[in-house]
This record gives C-alpha cells, sequence and structure tokens, in this order.
C-alpha cells in the first residue's frame, strides 16, 4: 500500500454495539502493527477531513475499527451499510512495542478500547485488562478470549467497580499500555507506577502524515506530532495539558 494514497475498501459490516460506539469491518489484505491507525473518509466534500481510527482488530482479508460518533464525519461513517465502499489510508504512525513473558496491563477508558483487541491478541504475556466506562460496557465477551482478568469500572457505578479505571490499578506489573482520554491518562501517570509505559494518544488530526502539526503535544523532547511520532509514546515523555 502506498503510504500517501488513499484506496477503497468495502464494507463487510457496520452494527452498532453500545449508544454511540460502532464496529466497522471492511474488506481488504491490508497491514499494520498494534497501535497504527488509518484515516477514514466516506464523503466528497463535506466535512474537508478524514477520521483517524485506531486498527481494533486485523486479519488475511479484513480490517476492523471501533469508534465512537461525535461529529459529521463519524455520523455518516455510521449510516454506511454492508456493501458500501470508504477510502482509507494506511497504517500511519508508531504502534505499540511489543514485549514477551511479561506480567501486563491494558488501561482503557471509553473508545481508549479501540487498539486494545489486536494488542492482547498479539501479546504472548499474562495480560489484565483494566477498561473504563461512564455506564456500561462493550465488546468484554471479546476482549476475554485474550487477556487473563478483566476489571470493568463505570463512573456511575451501573456496572463492575464504581469509580475511574485508574482507581483499581495495583503497582504489579512490569508494562502498562494505555489508550483514553487525556484526563485519564494524567491520572495514570500521576500514579508513578514502577512499570514501563506506553501511552496511545488521542488527538484531532488533519493530515494523519505529519504535514500539517494540528496533533502537536508537548513531550519531554520537545513538541511531537501525535500522528507522526505518535500515537504511542514513552509514558514518561508525555506532558499532560489538563487537571485530572
Amino acid at each position: 500500500m502506498e503510504k500517501n494514497n488513499y484506496i477503497s475498501g468495502k464494507i463487510l459490516k457496520n452494527e452498532q454495539i453500545d449508544e454511540d460506539i460502532f464496529l466497522i469491518e471492511i474488506e481488504g489484505d491490508f497491514k499494520g502493527k498494534p497501535g497504527q491507525f488509518y484515516m477514514i473518509r466516506a464523503w466528497d466534500e463535506y466535512p474537508l477531513l478524514p477520521r483517524p481510527l485506531s486498527i481494533f482488530d486485523l486479519n488475511e482479508n479484513k480490517i476492523s475499527f471501533l469508534y465512537q460518533v461525535v461529529g459529521k464525519g463519524t455520523g455518516i461513517l455510521s449510516n454506511l451499510k454492508k456493501g458500501a465502499e470508504v477510502e482509507i489510508l494506511g497504517p500511519l504512525g508508531n504502534g505499540f512495542p511489543i514485549v514477551k513473558d511479561k506480567k501486563v496491563a491494558l488501561v482503557s477508558g471509553g473508545i481508549g478500547l479501540a487498539p486494545m483487541k489486536y494488542l492482547a491478541r498479539t501479546l504472548d504475556c499474562k495480560v489484565d485488562l483494566f477498561a473504563g466506562f461512564r455506564s456500561s460496557s462493550y465488546l468484554m465477551d471479546e476482549m476475554s478470549k485474550f487477556v487473563d482478568n478483566i476489571i470493568v469500572t463505570t463512573n456511575d457505578g451501573n456496572e463492575g467497580k464504581k469509580g475511574f479505571v485508574t482507581d483499581y490499578i495495583e503497582d504489579k506489573y512490569d508494562v502498562v499500555y494505555a489508550c483514553g482520554p487525556n484526563p485519564m491518562m494524567n491520572s495514570l501517570k500521576k500514579l508513578n507506577l514502577d512499570a514501563k509505559s506506553y501511552y496511545s494518544l488521542e488527538a484531532h488530526m488533519a493530515c494523519g502524515i505529519g504535514a500539517c502539526l494540528g496533533c502537536a503535544i508537548n513531550t519531554t523532547e520537545g513538541i511531537k506530532r501525535v500522528c507522526h511520532e505518535g500515537p504511542v509514546f514513552d509514558g514518561n515523555e508525555v506532558i499532560f495539558d489538563v487537571e485530572s
């Protein structure tokens, strides 16, 4: 696949799995590593920009993405039916470093679950998943096939443990992989766990290839682009401009 050329892919499935959460499968021989993403568009003129989606899973003849409807673009995407075509570009960015024979925690907040299935399926480790949601969980039965334990938290206590996912993480892991909203990631960093950490950051992206600087963030090594140097960063280098 040529890096800067969009190609067409046919939708195999595009189903709603929660209130505003969808899982889309696209036919084709795609590539990618856990933590990488694709830029996707299914419109001609408006909205102008494509949408970045992390690889949820990847098989020989299809690729899947978990996404949340948050605006015009993802709204259009959610209405597409089986057989419709989308334009996609990737794989883009740098994914998660893969470790072996370690004790690993996967930490997700909401749609931050998106890169975790492919990552869990790739790891040859003991893996615990800490998955935080607002009120109800999704895809936990699917994730249970690839992890040893699942700890679900909800903000309102409707399901699993009540509170934030970072309230329940113990300092007993060798490696922590995380993806979620910045306040969650900031809280995770403030735990000062002994584990090596890798954070997949969420950001608004325009081009997806590092040309526009629209997704620039602060790090201990200066300004970096989420789409190009990331989306996965060493947890120690990320500087969050939020209060948890």
